[in-house]
């Protein structure tokens, strides 16, 4: 005896829960075939079909339980980019590429919102996002940063209708990208250059500023 304490026994990083590995399935098996089954997201999860409908009522229910994800996903990549600051372009920027990767991994409702989710449930999921795209593009156009030929939040829009065009594009393999070319084109679609578009993105993505300090 020493007199020293044993070390402490690391611990085991906790197994996701049924519910977690369900819904991991079924990104991957929707994202592999739209029309996958309950049955093929139960053996892609390694759980019977039976433990799938103690979680969600049926495909819809687990869908909507996907979005949900995602919304919640969204509410927290928004919250990382803080405030616009004084450079309108660069924040829209760092928005971009910061959602851009949550869009990417949920990107298989783009296709799935059409048949499994309302309009309203589609809005609970975007409004973050929109609230926040909406405040840079009223910022940008004050400082004349942004064309003002449309007020914010319809230019918010015709935005985000291009990011989710291209997200769907990353769906069917005809298009690949880590945010930088979206988050050009965002800047451009708001009335930015493009040779100081790809500057102000080149600048963020290769300086580590895409996230703002927390």
């Amino acid at each position: 005896m020493t007199g020293r304490s044993a070390p402490p026994v690391p611990r085991r990083p906790a197994a996701p829960s049924t519910r977690t590995r369900i819904l991991e399935a079924a990104l991957q098996e929707l994202a592999r075939s739209p029309d996958s089954t309950l049955a093929d997201m139960a053996e892609a999860a390694g759980v019977a079909r039976r433990t799938v409908y103690v979680h969600f009522a049926g495909r819809s229910a687990l869908v909507k339980g996907i979005a949900a994800d995602a919304a919640e996903a969204i509410r927290r990549a928004v919250a990382t980019t803080g405030a616009p600051g004084a450079d309108a372009a660069a924040a829209l920027a760092r928005f971009v590429l910061t959602l851009w990767p949550v869009g990417n991994r949920y990107r298989v409702l783009i296709g799935l919102a059409r048949q499994d989710l309302d309009p309203g449930q589609v809005d609970e999921v975007l409004s973050p996002a929109r609230a926040t795209v909406t405040a840079i593009l009223a910022l940008g156009q004050q400082q004349g940063v942004f064309h003002a030929r449309v007020p914010p939040a319809p230019l918010g829009r015709a935005i985000e209708a291009l990011l989710l065009a291209l997200l769907d594009r990353v769906n069917s393999g005809t298009w690949t990208d880590d945010g930088t070319r979206a988050a050009t084109a965002a800047l451009i679609a708001a009335g930015v250059g493009s040779d100081a578009a790809a500057t102000t993105v080149h600048r963020l993505h290769h300086t580590g500023q895409a996230h703002p300090p927390r």
